[in-house]
């Protein structure tokens, strides 16, 4: 499989949580449910020029919902919380975020 970074990294997850994440050098993301730990570093480092120190991923499944009396549910998704290295730069992007 042959993705590119942008095909990786689908946009960042922007909560209270994911934000309180940032002061320790995690950044959220919602990434493509076929990549994989070392292909997201990879696309990380190479989208925003900074360090990965690790990966954490996790399958989110999509949540139930209503609209009148038909129901589905949302598509399942994946997350991926990326720990930047001590020597770092911070990603740009959520810098004006708090």
């Amino acid at each position: 499989m042959n993705m590119t970074a942008q095909d990786i990294i689908l946009r960042p997850v922007v909560t209270e949580c994911s934000m309180k994440g940032m002061q320790n050098r995690k950044y959220t993301f919602k990434v493509a449910k076929k990549a994989n730990k070392i292909e997201i570093a990879k696309a990380v480092e190479e989208l925003f020029g900074v360090k990965v120190a690790k990966v954490n991923t996790m399958n989110c499944k999509g949540r139930y919902v209503r609209q009148g009396a038909t129901g589905g549910y949302r598509p399942d998704w994946k997350k991926a919380i990326v720990t930047l290295t001590e020597d770092s730069k911070t990603i740009e992007f959520f810098d004006n975020m708090f």
